[in-house]
């Protein structure tokens, strides 16, 4: 069985194709399995769409919904497709979020670290002038909300859990936080959650995949569940380079992957 998580589409203002061109695009790539996860609106600013080139409008949501839920109808016996969502993580702005949600049958919501103090993870920007201990001090910070998201309740999936290296690849090198990525996982599995592989940090100039090896052994020392994800905004990267990410997981010493329906973890052997 083979399945995608993280995908995204027109809506959200920086991705390319309709719902439907992913779907066709996951059963050309011989999934079984598709699921649709684009951005959240920002359901806490008092604007629709205050940024429509990273997120949908509010007003447009339960149309995503319902397209999503119709497709997953007219492709019923090609292509299980899911109803997802990629979440921001605000910790002062939960209930907004968690209200919205509410509302729709969510397979499963993707939880993503996508702001820090207020500044996008992938601003480079925000590591100029910082010396050792500031780096190191926003990268505690940055585990400590990925822990707070997993005992939030909200989310099945955590996404890409170390993508503030993305367009910063010396982040990946600031030692000393191995306590807060460890309580971070820690949480992960004591809610029985999964974190994603998503290999869209091939596109940014780390290269490679989220999170690292070095992550992923710790993840499976604790017992975390992993999925896939390539977090594709172009329809032909659905499916990218999921049997190479099944190869390392082995290689690592996991011997299943997860996948959600109705927020219900279903187990795959890898």
């Amino acid at each position: 069985m083979k399945f995608d998580l993280h995908t995204h589409h027109e809506r959200c203002g920086h991705a390319t194709g309709t719902i439907a061109d992913y779907v066709e695009a996951a059963i050309g790539a011989g999934l079984t399995v598709v699921g649709i996860s684009d951005h959240s609106p920002y359901f806490a600013h008092e604007d629709d769409q205050p940024f429509p080139r990273i997120a949908m409008a509010r007003s447009d949501f339960q149309r995503y919904v319902s397209e999503v839920l119709r497709l997953k109808e007219e492709y019923k016996g090609r292509i299980e497709v899911l109803l997802g969502i990629e979440s921001d993580f605000f910790v002062d702005k939960l209930d907004a979020y968690r209200e919205a949600y509410a509302a729709y049958p969510f397979d499963y919501v993707i939880g993503s670290v996508h702001q820090t103090r207020g500044v996008s993870i992938f601003n480079r920007n925000r590591w100029k002038n910082l010396g050792p201990k500031e780096q190191l001090e926003e990268k505690k910070h940055y585990y400590e909300l990925i822990r707070l998201s997993a005992n939030s309740g909200m989310f099945q999936i955590l996404g890409h859990i170390d993508a503030m290296k993305g367009y910063y690849p010396g982040f990946a090198d600031i030692a000393g936080a191995e306590a807060e990525i460890d309580e971070a996982l820690k949480a992960v599995a004591a809610n029985d959650l999964a974190i994603e592989i998503n290999t869209s940090g091939k596109t940014k100039d780390v290269g490679g995949w989220y999170p690292s090896d070095a992550i992923l052994e710790r993840a499976l020392h604790f017992g975390v569940d992993v999925t896939f994800g390539s977090d594709a905004h172009v329809p032909e990267r659905v499916g990218d380079e999921l049997e190479l990410v099944r190869q390392r997981l082995i290689e690592i010493g996991f011997d299943r992957w997860v996948f959600f329906r109705n927020k219900e973890k279903v187990a795959v052997p890898i």
